[in-house]
């Protein structure tokens, strides 16, 4: 510990220890035990407490009868655990009998101050930091800590509640280590004393008709199994194995979802040979008990182990697949799916899970679909995969929505009613359905899924979220049509669909809800990104009113709907898609080109999220030599960077900074790789002369623009800048064609001129600059340093252990006076 923190050390205990003094919040509570806890990790607590014995008086005063404050005692039970972490430290304070007073019946376990779920949670933590070593089980046997943990796992307070089922665990654990390490009997007798004690409490709960005692005791197991491996889990869980199948028996099963954890927790842990436990045959009696409600999870966890008996995996699917089986069944207007469900049991499981409720039938699907939708893209996911099957599911779910399914049986009318504009359903379904566009179907199929997405993209009824996922869906099938091996273009089934669709985004697009046009608005960039190129996706989009209304969408009143038009009309401009945009005050009379209607979008725009997608396209106009930025691109640069570097979004900035990286690189050539194994061509230096090769960064006043955000108040662009600097400084260090003077008054008055802006003045502009001065300014700079700098944090000297000892001890001084909080 540093001297300046000894010195103040004691004055802030005793402030803690005055129960008549105000105390700091919590915040500053906590960095100081994280102080502690730093130091001790690094030192020796003993040491420590030995040095600064204030800090053993400070543990001592808060066990005398005072009104002392629930947040300093529950701090000094913690700091108290931090202390005792140490086994020569533990002894140190056993000695004292320090210990059992705070932790035993004589501490705040037996007092009022109990009642606060502060004081309770921080006699957790100090256990659980204190129980690190052989003493600390002795002494958490002879004290009782192990029963009042067990009675804590049904505290009120929830955070307490967990973190006694958590210590359990960590006493297990360190129970077991050691001499029993190795593979202990199954008998009782041959388990340490803490072992046996928790153990023994497990196995009572799990007899216990009362459900929260059994949830208790399968959350303990649970994180058990999931956090120790070595090889007394797996006698362990032969141990428990019984009581556990035992649950199974009981109408109903309780705590199912706890059992479900525990049962794939313990199938995932590789200290188990699960099939010497008799674990899979557990796991398909459950599959076989639970409501399908509670079985999904379940089932979908089965799926998803590397390792797992064949038979079990189908059943599990089958049970994942039931719901959605049962939809078929229901709205078929013939024979049933094949080989999904059979008949009898369908329609008995049709009444049982879908039709009781629309809570139940909803959620149901919901997370059917969600699991599956999980399910897909993994490589153990069940072969063969069944995806005629649950296309025509999603479809029918989608329609019985949307109103338009015409279900034969009763339980599908009433299916129908009760799914009728249902939004959860339609999202999820439209979700599962674009996940199966990475999968092929039969045309048939395809054919209704287009038929599908096309009626909810033009239905009134469909809400903005709906639609969101709809034009989503839209996009993967479209992406995903079949089409010549090596070609990327749209087949003609999928250009007849989409001249179909273009009416309907063109409807989209001129809806009251600035959502929708938003979400029309992203489809449409998605598209031309993808078949801009292609002729027959040009010629259908040309023929419609899309282009003309997306440049409408620029002066629209809502700021996202603009940003999002300003992306579009940037791709359909690369793409020779726009119709140049006519001028606001004279409709159908002179028009101005796009590269003119953004840049005064970058000027004018009163929100920041336009003015960003302007400096997103504009760069990436510059990376990719757009037709209106090649003409002139030097101009083009200066006038983008002039507007930039007047914004007071720092992102608009940062991306003016992004724009000047793409060309400089154009100008000087890309950066060299950093990486030490890659194989580099030696750097060619440019074509002419350095000073001609910096002359057009001079000309568009990059060098200004970059300076200027050298000393932004906002970090991230500073930062942005740095690495420009350093970035073009590496890449003309190498070169001696160069001479630049290193003290002439050119370079001096730029340098002067940087510290006035460093210090906040940063009216003067530094005018024109020659690559000479800009050189020698750059050579001069530290931006090593200042690299450095920015990369820490904005408090990094406050922080300090110092620092926040002073801080708290001025916070009460302040207090004191004034009687009163000053925030």
């Amino acid at each position: 510990m540093d001297p300046e923190c000894s010195q103040l050390l004691p004055a802030l205990c005793a402030v803690l220890a005055d129960p008549r003094q105000p105390m700091a919040d919590d915040t500053c509570l906590e960095k100081l035990l994280d102080w502690f806890k730093t130091i001790t990790e690094a030192g020796s607590s003993l040491l420590l407490l030995q040095e600064n014995p204030c800090l053993v008086e400070l543990l001592c005063h808060v066990l005398k009868p005072q009104d002392l404050s629930s947040r300093v005692l529950s701090f000094s039970l913690r700091l108290t655990g931090v202390f005792a972490a140490q086994e020569d430290c533990f002894q140190y304070l056993q000695q004292g009998e320090l210990l059992p007073r705070l932790f035993g019946e004589a501490g705040p376990l037996g007092g009022a101050a109990w009642t606060a779920p502060t004081i309770r949670s921080g006699w957790i933590q100090g256990l659980r930091s204190l129980a690190q070593h052989p003493s600390a089980l002795h002494f958490l046997a002879d004290c009782g800590a192990v029963d009042t943990i067990f009675s804590l796992q049904g505290d009120s307070s929830l955070f307490v509640a967990s973190a006694a089922g958590q210590l359990l665990v960590h006493i297990l654990s360190l129970s077991m280590r050691g001499p029993a390490e190795g593979l202990p009997g199954l008998q009782a007798d041959d388990w340490p004393v803490c072992a046996q004690k928790i153990v023994g409490h497990i196995e009572e709960s799990l007899r216990s008709m009362v459900a929260p005692q059994i949830t208790q005791a399968l959350n303990v197991l649970t994180t058990t199994f999931g956090h120790c491996h070595d090889p007394w889990t797996q006698v362990l869980w032969v141990r428990l194995h019984p009581l556990v199948a035992a649950l199974l028996e009981k109408d109903p099963v309780p705590a199912a979802h706890s059992l479900v954890d525990l049962l794939l927790s313990v199938a995932r842990s590789p200290g188990l040979s699960s099939s010497s436990c008799g674990l899979w045959e557990t796991l398909a009696q459950t599959l076989s008990h639970l409501s399908p409600t509670q079985a999904g999870l379940l089932a979908l966890g089965i799926l998803k182990l590397q390792d797992c008996p064949q038979a079990l995996r189908a059943q599990a699917f089958a049970v994942l697949l039931q719901p959605l089986a049962c939809v078929l069944k229901a709205t078929a207007q013939g024979p049933g799916p094949a080989g999904l469900l059979d008949s009898t049991e369908a329609d008995s499981v049709t009444a049982d899970m879908l039709l009781p409720s629309k809570a139940a039938c909803v959620g149901l699907l919901c997370r059917t679909l969600a699991h599956l939708e999980l399910l897909l893209p993994l490589p153990q996911r069940p072969c063969p995969w069944p995806q005629a099957s649950l296309l025509g599911a999603a479809v029918t779910l989608l329609q019985l929505c949307g109103g338009s399914g015409s279900p034969a049986s009763d339980a599908g009318r009433q299916l129908c009613a009760l799914l009728l504009g249902c939004v959860r359903v339609q999202r999820a379904a439209l979700d599962f359905l674009g996940t199966l566009s990475q999968e092929t179907g039969p045309p048939e199929l395809m054919t209704q899924v287009f038929a599908v997405l096309l009626e909810y993209l033009r239905s009134p009824d469909s809400s903005p979220t709906v639609l969101k996922k709809a034009f989503q869906a839209t996009f993967r099938w479209l992406l995903s049509s079949p089409r010549t091996p090596g070609c990327s273009d749209l087949d003609s089934h999928a250009l007849l669909f989409l001249r179909e669709l273009l009416p309907v985004l063109q409807k989209r697009l001129c809806s009251p809800c600035w959502e929708v046009r938003d979400s029309g608005l992203e489809f449409l960039t998605q598209m031309t990104r993808r078949w801009g190129a292609q002729a027959g996706f040009r010629h259908a989009l040309l023929a419609s009113e899309v282009p003309r209304l997306t440049e409408q969408l620029l002066r629209d009143p809502e700021s996202y709907v603009r940003a999002s038009a300003v992306t579009a009309m940037g791709q359909l401009s690369s793409q020779g898609l726009c119709v140049p945009p006519a001028v606001p005050e004279h409709p159908g009379g002179q028009q101005k080109s796009v590269l003119g209607e953004l840049l005064h979008i970058l000027s004018t725009d009163s929100e920041g999220f336009p003015r960003r997608a302007v400096m997103q396209v504009f760069t990436q106009w510059l990376r990719d030599s757009h037709a209106d930025v090649v003409g002139d691109t030097e101009q083009f640069v200066a006038g983008v960077l002039q507007v930039a570097g007047q914004d007071l979004d720092w992102e608009v900035r940062a991306q003016g900074l992004e724009l000047a990286l793409v060309f400089l690189e154009q100008t000087l050539g890309p950066p060299r790789s950093h990486c030490p194994y890659a194989v580099t061509p030696p750097v060619e230096a440019p074509a002419g002369p350095l000073t001609q090769a910096l002359q057009p960064l001079c000309r568009v006043r990059l060098f200004e623009f970059a300076f200027r955000a050298l000393f932004d108040c906002d970090r991230p662009v500073a930062q942005k800048s740095c690495d420009l600097l350093l970035l073009l400084r590496a890449k003309t260090a190498s070169s001696s064609s160069l001479q630049e003077p290193r003290s002439s008054p050119d370079v001096a008055s730029v340098e002067a001129a940087l510290q006035r802006w460093r210090a906040g003045d940063q009216a003067q502009p530094l005018g024109d600059l020659e690559p000479e001065v800009v050189l020698a300014v750059l050579r001069s700079m530290d931006l090593e340093g200042l690299r450095g700098a920015l990369a820490e944090s904005s408090d990094h000297v406050e922080k300090s252990p110092q620092s926040l000892l002073q801080d708290m001890l001025a916070t009460v001084g302040i207090l004191g006076e004034n009687e009163a909080d000053c925030y």
